[in-house]
């Protein structure tokens, strides 16, 4: 007998689920829920997990219902062909619509605004997701300024356990998180949670702004949350600090003497072209680049809509980089180069770090050499 009338997964009659109503797609009631309970079915029979996508067109399928969808014509054939945005770390808006509910679900707002600390909580308490919860790029997600680390240091480990926990992320949690600012900042967060062990995350797809477009609710109303534990368990693997980074300016200078491995590395600054050069540098006090680094802005990983390039795009980008070499990533304070470790990951990099305090922190150290130009 087939797994859905074995498993009795339907109803013959639905009514509609208020929280889909609430977000203006009147669906049947529980039918993202019979959805996932179709999907436990078909794990434990076929040893595999199935997307959430799939599992709701599956079902809509079986009870003879197409499956709601924003998406044009155009953009299903895209995503039919293999040409949608990336899939690993990146959420459609649809996807979370669904989702939005879920026991174990925290959607992150992290839209911040250099220049301007306040802007993004300001955006948030006058619209945000349905049940999100705020965290703050500086106060959050990066520990005090220093004399060395950058415009924004990594967060002492406890210091983000404890601001994570507080925002109900823990053991079994599923994080989703969103900006307005080209995923910059919640990649930064996808970048913080992976580092401390955390691999459920992932980004939304176009940004808050993108979820407007899609015609979905936002809300003023500040959810209630009840806290977690978030324990860490870190991987120093994902991090490269400025020791690191000047063995491999070291070895790129010397050549033929230096350390063929070291010079094999590749490091890429993820700011846009003409900071790179040295021509403008609006932030930092001192204009250029490390010496040996290539230049990929961080903001050729979207489309013109905003929308993440899928995966084959991503390995274009970096065609000339070998897949099976160590790659550090760089921008200006380690916030912006995060979301070029997330497309290297997807285009097929396995051994990617991110250099955490960045421009900013190299430029700390008087001795360190700077390069200006192409």
């Amino acid at each position: 007998m087939p797994i859905l009338q074995r498993r009795g997964l339907f109803r013959e009659e639905y009514e509609h689920d208020t929280l889909r109503g609430h977000l203006g797609l009147a669906v049947p009631k529980n039918r993202y829920a019979e959805a996932r309970k179709y999907a436990e079915a078909r794990e434990k029979e076929e040893g595999q997990a199935i997307p959430l996508s799939q599992q709701i067109a599956e079902q809509g399928k079986a009870a003879g219902q197409a499956a709601p969808t924003n998406q044009t014509t155009a953009e299903r054939k895209k995503e039919a062909e293999g040409g949608a945005g990336m899939s690993k770390y990146v959420i459609a808006a649809e996807e979370l619509a669904a989702r939005l509910g879920e026991p174990r679900l925290v959607v992150a707002d992290c839209r911040f605004v250099l220049g301007q600390p306040d802007a993004g909580r300001a955006a948030y308490e006058e619209a945000h997701i349905p049940g999100a919860v705020y965290l703050d790029l500086e106060r959050n997600l990066s520990a005090p300024v220093g004399e060395h680390g950058g415009r924004h240091p990594l967060p002492a480990l406890d210091a983000l356990a404890a601001a994570l926990g507080r925002a109900g992320i823990g053991a079994g949690t599923t994080v989703v998180a969103y900006d307005d600012q080209g995923g910059a900042m919640a990649s930064r967060l996808w970048w913080l949670l992976r580092y401390a062990g955390h691999d459920a995350v992932r980004v939304l797809d176009g940004g808050f702004a993108g979820w407007r477009r899609a015609g979905y609710a936002v809300t003023a109303e500040t959810p209630g949350v009840a806290s977690a534990t978030f324990v860490p368990s870190l991987r120093p693997q994902l991090l490269a600090d400025v020791d690191r980074v000047r063995e491999v300016v070291a070895a790129k200078a010397a050549g033929a003497l230096g350390s063929e491995a070291a010079a094999a590395v590749a490091l890429i600054d993820s700011r846009d072209g003409a900071r790179y050069r040295g021509e403008v540098e609006p932030i930092d006090r001192k204009a250029g680049h490390i010496p040996g680094a290539i230049n990929r802005p961080f903001g050729e990983g979207r489309d013109a809509d905003g929308k993440w390039k899928s995966a084959a795009a991503q390995r274009e980008r970096f065609a000339d980089l070998s897949q099976d070499g160590e790659v550090i990533v760089y921008c200006g304070s380690g916030v912006t180069a995060t979301p070029n470790v997330m497309a290297l990951l997807e285009a097929g990099f396995t051994n990617v770090k991110l250099y955490a305090g960045s421009w900013s922190d190299w430029i700390s150290f008087s001795d360190n050499p700077i390069a200006t130009g192409s």
